[in-house]
C-alpha cells in the first residue's frame, strides 16, 4: 500500500493507463457523489435479459481479482444501478434524471437532491450458500389467523373510506392494500432470503431506505453471514443519513469476507465523508488494485484542507480555520462532526454567535459515536473530548452555564491530561461560580456586591454578554446610568441583536434623557419584538419625549385604542396631520373583502399600539372617498406625519402588515 496520498495517486495513474478491465470507467459514479461527473455519454458493457426483467452487469473482473469472491443480490454502482422511477436511462451511458417523482418517498435526505445515496445496489442472483445458513431449514409458515366475523353496522350503508362493512359470506372486508404494500407483505413473509433480498433491492431502487432497510433485517434473519446482503443494508442506511451505523455494517460485511472489495470501497467513501483520511485510503486501497481516481482525488482534497484548517488553529487564525473547515466540509467531508466543531469554534471566535451556536448543534445530532474510535486524535485532543470542549465554549458564551459545566466535565473525564481541557474546565467553573452568586446576591438586593461578584467573571471570560448585561442591570438599579450604558456597549460588541442589552439601553438613555438615542434603540426593538406591547409603549412614551424636548406638538399623539371610524373631511384631515404615522381604510360592510380583511386590521391595531388606526366608510363618508380618489375597496393609505407615503389596493394580509411595520416602527 503507498505510503502516502500523493505516491498513491502517483501509482493509480500509472496503473490506469494500462489497458484493465477493471479500471473505472469514464462516467461511472462514484459512491458519494452519485451524479457523473462527467456529461459526455461513454459506452458501457451491454446489458443481458431474462423472463424476471433486465438486469444491468457489472464488467468483468480483472484476472487480479480472480481470487475475490463475487456476492449475489448485491446493489450495483450507481452507474449499474437500475433507474428509479420516474427516471429513464439513455443509451447505455450513465442514469438521465428527468421531473418524474417518485411512488415512495423517504423521511431522510441525500445530499444530493434525486440521488441514490452511496453504494452499490449488485445484480440480483441466488445468494451463495453458506454452512451457517444452508443447514438451516426455512421456517414454517405462521399459522392461519381465525376469522372474525365483526360487523359495523347493517351493510347497507355507505361508509367511508377504509370502513368495514359486511361482506357477501357474512365477515369483515379489510380496509383496501396497496399493490406496493402488498408487495412489501409477502416479501416480509417469504422463507426464502433471496427473495426477500430482491424485494429490499426494488424498494432501496425507488428510494424507499425505511422499507429497504427492513427487508435487508428480514433476509439477515433467515441468512446472518451473507455479505452481500450486510452491503446492502449499509447503503439503505446511508440513504437515511445513519452513516455511523453504516459503517458498522460494512465493516461486519468484512469481517464475514475480508476480500469484498465493495465494502472496501463503500466504507472508504464513508471515512471521507466523516473526515476520517487514513482509514479512508485504507479501504481505497483495499478496494480494487488500484484506487479510484474520483474517491482519491476527493480524499487528497479533504486531507489538504483539513491539514491547513489543523495548522489555522495552532495558530490562531480564525478567518483561516473558518475558510479551510468550510472547504474541507465542501470538498466532501460533510458529516464529520469534528469539522463542524472546528467551524462552530471559530465563528465563536469571531464573535458570531448565533452561528457558532447553530454549527456545533448540527455536530452535535450527527451519528459520531458510533463511526470514530476513542482514539481518534483531533487538534491535540481525543476526538469525542474535542467536540465537548467546543461545546462548552459555546454554552457559557450563550449563557447556558449549567450546560457549559456538564459539558466541560465530559471532556476532562475523556481526555484528562489535555492542557487545554484543564484550563478552559477551570475558567468554566470560574465563571459559572461568578454567575451563580451575582444572581444570588442581585435578587437579595445586594447590588454593588452582585457588580463585583459579575465582574469576577468576566476576568475569567472577558467576552461573555451575558456578564455584562447583568453588571449593566446592577448598575442601572445603583442609578449608574453612564457605566450601565459601557456594559450593554461592551455586550452588543459581541452579539449586536442582544435584545436584552438593547433594552437595558434604552432604558438607560431615558433616565439620562437621551431621547434621541432611546428611541433608536427602541426602534431597533421593535423590528425585532414586533409584538411586544410594552416595548410598543416605551418606544411611544420616548417618541413624546422626544418631541416635546424639541417644541413639538405632543397634545393629540395617543397610544393604542380601536380603530377609530372617521366621519368627515375635517375629521379626516385632523386626524392625518398629527404626529406619527396613522392607517386609513377604505371600505364598505356590503364588500365581501372588506369584511375579510377588516379583523386583520382589528390585530394590527392592537399589535402595533404606537399606530394609528382609521377608518372610512365610503357610503357614509363619500366625500372623503371623492378627495382621496379612492375608487376600489379596500384602499389602504398610510400617512407619516402628515405625509401620505403608501397606497394599497386590497392588499394580501402580509404586505399590509409588511408596510405597517415598516412605516409605523
Amino acid at each position: 500500500m503507498p505510503d502516502t496520498l500523493s505516491d498513491a495517486f502517483a501509482a493509480a495513474v500509472l496503473l490506469s493507463s494500462t489497458d484493465k478491465p477493471d479500471t473505472l470507467p469514464p462516467g461511472r459514479l462514484s459512491p458519494v457523489s452519485p451524479l457523473p461527473y462527467s456529461s459526455t455519454k461513454h459506452p458501457t458493457p451491454s446489458s443481458s435479459s431474462g423472463s424476471s426483467g433486465s438486469v444491468s452487469r457489472a464488467p468483468a473482473p480483472a484476472p487480479g481479482l480472480a481470487s475475490r469472491r463475487s456476492h449475489s443480490g448485491e446493489i450495483p454502482l450507481p452507474s449499474d444501478a437500475p433507474p428509479r422511477r420516474g427516471h429513464r436511462r439513455t443509451g447505455s451511458g450513465p442514469l438521465i434524471f428527468t421531473s418524474g417523482a417518485s411512488a415512495c418517498s423517504s423521511s431522510a435526505t441525500s445530499p444530493l437532491t434525486n440521488a441514490l445515496p452511496a453504494g452499490n445496489i449488485c445484480p440480483s442472483g441466488r445468494i451463495a450458500k453458506t454452512s451457517s445458513c444452508s443447514a438451516a431449514t426455512p421456517p414454517p409458515p405462521p399459522p392461519p389467523r381465525a376469522v372474525r366475523h365483526d360487523v359495523l353496522g347493517s351493510g347497507t350503508a355507505n361508509y367511508g373510506h377504509g370502513s368495514i362493512v359486511r361482506s357477501r359470506s357474512g365477515g369483515a372486508a379489510a380496509a383496501p392494500v396497496s399493490e406496493e404494500d402488498a408487495m412489501v407483505r409477502r416479501a416480509m413473509a417469504a422463507a426464502d432470503p433471496e427473495e426477500v433480498k430482491r424485494a429490499g433491492n426494488e424498494q432501496y431502487r425507488k428510494g424507499c431506505f425505511e422499507e429497504a432497510l427492513r427487508l435487508y433485517d428480514r433476509a439477515l434473519a433467515l441468512c446472518p453471514d451473507n455479505a452481500a446482503c450486510r452491503g446492502n443494508r449499509a447503503a439503505a442506511l446511508i440513504g437515511l443519513r445513519r452513516l455511523g451505523e453504516a459503517v458498522k455494517e460494512c465493516e461486519e460485511a468484512l469481517r464475514i469476507d475480508p476480500s469484498y472489495g465493495r465494502a472496501h470501497h463503500r466504507l472508504a467513501s464513508l471515512h471521507i465523508r466523516l473526515g476520517h483520511i487514513e482509514d479512508a485510503l485504507k479501504h481505497l486501497s483495499l478496494a480494487s488494485p488500484q484506487p479510484d481516481l474520483l474517491e482519491l482525488h476527493k480524499l487528497q482534497t479533504v486531507e489538504k484542507h483539513l491539514g491547513r484548517c489543523l495548522d489555522a488553529r495552532k495558530a490562531g487564525d480564525w478567518k483561516s480555520v473558518l475558510r479551510e473547515s468550510d472547504a474541507a466540509i465542501a470538498a466532501g467531508a460533510d458529516s464529520s462532526a469534528l469539522l463542524l466543531a472546528a467551524r462552530a469554534e471559530a465563528l465563536l471566535r469571531l464573535n458570531l454567535l448565533d452561528e457558532a451556536d447553530l454549527a456545533i448543534s448540527s455536530a452535535s445530532k450527527l451519528d459520531f459515536s458510533t463511526s470514530c474510535s476513542s482514539d481518534t486524535k483531533f487538534c491535540g485532543f481525543l476526538a469525542n473530548a474535542y467536540l465537548f470542549y467546543v461545546h462548552a465554549q459555546v454554552d457559557m458564551a450563550t449563557g447556558r452555564f449549567d450546560h457549559a459545566v456538564s459539558s466541560i466535565d465530559q471532556a476532562r473525564i475523556i481526555d484528562p491530561g489535555n492542557s487545554e481541557v484543564v484550563t478552559m474546565h477551570n475558567k468554566v467553573k470560574s465563571v459559572a461560580r461568578a454567575r451563580s452568586l451575582g444572581n444570588e446576591l442581585f435578587n437579595s438586593g445586594k447590588f454593588s456586591e452582585a457588580c463585583l461578584a459579575y465582574g469576577e467573571g468576566l476576568k475569567q471570560h472577558p467576552v461573555n454578554k451575558v456578564l455584562y448585561c447583568n453588571r449593566a442591570a446592577c448598575r442601572f438599579k445603583l442609578g449608574q446610568w453612564e457605566k450601565s450604558i459601557e456594559d450593554c456597549n461592551e455586550a452588543l460588541k459581541i452579539q449586536p441583536n442582544y435584545t436584552k442589552a438593547l433594552l437595558r439601553r434604552a432604558a438607560s438613555y431615558g433616565k439620562m434623557e437621551r431621547w434621541a438615542e432611546c428611541v433608536k434603540d427602541y426602534e431597533v426593538l421593535r423590528k425585532e419584538l414586533p409584538g411586544d406591547t410594552e416595548v410598543a409603549e416605551a418606544y411611544f412614551h420616548a417618541q413624546v419625549a422626544l418631541k416635546s424636548s424639541r417644541g413639538e406638538e405632543v397634545s393629540n399623539m395617543k397610544f393604542g385604542g380601536e380603530v377609530e371610524a372617521i366621519t368627515g373631511m375635517e375629521q379626516f384631515q385632523m386626524v392625518t396631520s398629527l404626529p406619527g404615522v396613522s392607517v386609513v381604510h377604505f371600505m364598505t360592510p356590503s364588500n365581501q373583502q372588506c369584511c375579510k380583511i377588516s379583523p386583520f386590521v382589528n390585530t394590527l391595531c392592537t399589535r402595533y399600539p404606537s399606530v394609528n388606526f382609521l377608518k372610512v366608510d365610503v357610503n357614509e363618508s363619500p366625500a372623503v372617498a371623492r378627495a382621496e380618489n379612492v375608487r376600489t375597496i379596500p384602499t389602504f393609505k398610510i400617512y407619516k406625519n402628515g405625509m401620505r407615503v403608501k397606497e394599497m389596493i386590497c392588499p394580501s394580509q402580509q404586505l399590509l402588515e409588511y408596510s405597517v411595520r415598516h412605516y409605523g416602527i
